[in-house]
């Protein structure tokens, strides 16, 4: 099932990310290597490459978390960005619900001890619906399956309601189900305008994308859309 591919709806001070000849180094590791790319508004970039390449790198140079050693950043109405971890990254003996995990999305709104709101549950409750989960806010991350936990983490980030969508291997290792209810979910992000970008090395998730940036040993190797080649911004 592919997804629909309807016209965005770009907000007024749409987001975009640039950057340009970005260096990232880890003592005499070099991660990134003069990388120049952007990201737009109601389109969902594949970050393509293999373990090593430099896309988790250069996923938190666009959150603006990743320190960088030379070039430039530049953010354009990106006021709020989301970023999704893998589900490896957060501990299986974290005591929280799904409902707490997708509740710590709104938290940069409301802050972390005020109440949740009327429209704080509602787009709560969308994000776990949207996700497939809901029936199960009531349970642990630790009951859940693989790629319910996935979806959670997901459901988490679609929450906060970002202007930029930043996922890091968000499908890895995931059925069938889990991997349709996430494409189709930041396939929606991207219909409403946000800018969506997705570190990934799935060739299904790169050919459904709007965009590909390919990345091979920290060098940036092709930017442009599935199936094409050279280098564009």
């Amino acid at each position: 099932m592919q997804p629909s591919r309807t016209s965005p709806q770009i907000p007024v001070n749409p987001p975009r990310i640039t950057v340009r000849s970005i260096r990232v180094t880890h003592g005499h590791t070099v991660a990134l290597d003069g990388v120049s790319a952007a990201i737009e508004p109601g389109r969902v970039t594949a970050l393509a490459g293999a373990n090593g390449s430099g896309k988790s790198t250069l996923l938190g140079v666009l959150a603006g978390i990743q320190p960088w050693q030379a070039g430039q950043r530049h953010a354009v109405g990106a006021g709020r960005i989301a970023m999704v971890v893998q589900r490896s990254a957060a501990p299986d003996t974290l005591p929280l619900t799904v409902f707490e995990t997708v509740s710590m999305g709104r938290w940069g709104r409301r802050g972390l001890w005020r109440p949740l709101s009327g429209e704080d549950r509602a787009i709560i409750a969308d994000s776990i619906g949207a996700l497939g989960l809901a029936g199960l806010e009531r349970r642990s991350l630790g009951e859940l399956s693989g790629g319910q936990r996935q979806r959670a983490l997901v459901a988490q980030g679609l929450a906060q309601r970002a202007d930029v969508l930043l996922l890091d291997e968000p499908a890895a290792g995931l059925d069938g189900e889990a991997l349709l209810l996430i494409d189709l979910a930041i396939r929606a992000e991207a219909d409403r305008g946000v800018a969506v970008v997705c570190a990934t090395h799935d060739p299904a998730v790169i050919r459904r994308a709007d965009r590909v940036i390919r990345l091979a040993a920290g060098v940036l190797v092709s930017h442009a859309a599935p199936g094409e080649h050279g280098v564009r911004s």
